[in-house]
């Protein structure tokens, strides 16, 4: 019994399918998925299954030779003290790893996962990029970083975010099929609305999302207020330019009545000076949309430095004087490697 899928990468259909070949009721498909959105790491865990069929279970490999049931592990896990913000080092079956991070808000714990092992978006002031794109995540290692932050945390997490190591759009069948399985109401029953996917403007993608999944939210790595610095700042601009990509959001909006979160990372004497504020405001101007203003977390082998915090608040006041909304991301994790792509070149290191 070779599955060409790991069984944790299986949509509840599949699942179905899978155990009839089993010659196994329905139920138990049901079962096993239940158990995967609580976070079994093993079939001996399954205890409400037939000992002879978690033994079969826990001997099977996929054809990759990946075991039947493939969680990513816990390697390594930072803490802050200050807000107790987490930040994992997950390692998957192939001796990659990706980074994760559990988030504490009023509203409920949120992930922030990886979308693909390393990024080819090449972005200048992003760490996750410097050694480029080494391959896609499935939708089983997607869902998996969530499911191995709750073990380890204790605490349920009731909010994603697809925002660190990768480009989503660039991996949107796997992420399409995560989507499904976080959402299913048979597993994790996360609400369409709890998910933000955050891409730097691959605009066939956005057309995609705003098709098939109309209530998951749209979130856009925007970094510059025109074409001449966004484009030496993140040289996927070249491809999509600004004027697409806004009209790209603008459409997102109209589409599927949500508002599209432009986020903007602050780095000093780049793009935080008022007359920066001033032109992103005139290009935003009437979309459906908010500002996220991020100082930007230092990066070792970068020579950008961040906004301070007084001067991002007063960068927000400027464009909420032309009326734009905007807000200034509390910090989070400040006393550990909070950029994206740092613990994993860390360790590598």
């Amino acid at each position: 019994m070779n599955p060409k899928l790991p069984i944790n990468d299986m949509l509840l259909p599949e699942l179905i399918d899978f155990f009839k070949e089993l010659g196994q009721p329905k139920f138990r498909a049901a079962q096993v998925f239940q158990w995967i959105a609580r976070g079994a790491a093993d079939f001996s865990e399954m205890t409400n299954l037939p000992a002879a069929l978690r033994e079969t279970l826990q001997s099977s490999l996929t054809v990759e030779g990946r075991p039947l049931l493939d969680l990513p592990r816990v390697l390594r896990m930072q803490k802050s003290k200050t807000d107790g913000t987490r930040k994992y080092l997950m390692g998957l079956w192939d001796g990659q790893a990706v980074e994760s991070v559990f988030m504490k808000y009023s509203y409920g714990n949120t992930a922030c996962i990886s979308s693909q092992v390393g990024c080819r978006m090449a972005c200048s002031f992003c760490a996750s990029g410097i050694d480029g794109k080494v391959r896609d995540l499935t939708a089983g290692e997607m869902l998996g970083q969530i499911l191995a932050m709750e073990r380890e945390s204790g605490e349920p997490i009731s909010h994603v975010v697809i925002m660190g190591t990768g480009e989503p759009m660039d991996n949107y069948e796997n992420v399409s099929r995560f989507l499904q399985l976080v959402h299913d109401p048979a597993g994790k029953n996360m609400s369409w609305r709890n998910i933000t996917i955050s891409t730097c403007g691959v605009i066939p993608g956005i057309r995609k999302l705003g098709k098939d999944f109309p209530q998951v939210n749209l979130a856009i790595s925007l970094h510059a207020s025109n074409d001449a610095r966004r484009s030496a700042l993140m040289p996927v601009n070249k491809s999509y330019p600004m004027k697409d990509l806004l009209a790209a959001c603008k459409a997102h909006g109209d589409q599927t009545g949500r508002r599209v979160t432009f986020e903007y990372t602050l780095i000093a004497g780049v793009n935080d000076r008022p007359e920066d504020a001033a032109e992103l405001a005139s290009r935003l101007r009437g979309m459906l949309c908010h500002v996220n203003l991020i100082p930007l977390n230092k990066v070792e082998e970068k020579e950008f430095r961040g906004t301070s915090r007084q001067q991002a608040e007063a960068f927000r006041a400027l464009l909420e004087q032309k009326n734009i909304p905007a807000t200034v991301r509390r910090e989070l994790g400040s006393d550990i490697d909070a950029a994206c792509g740092q613990l994993r070149r860390r360790v590598k290191a």
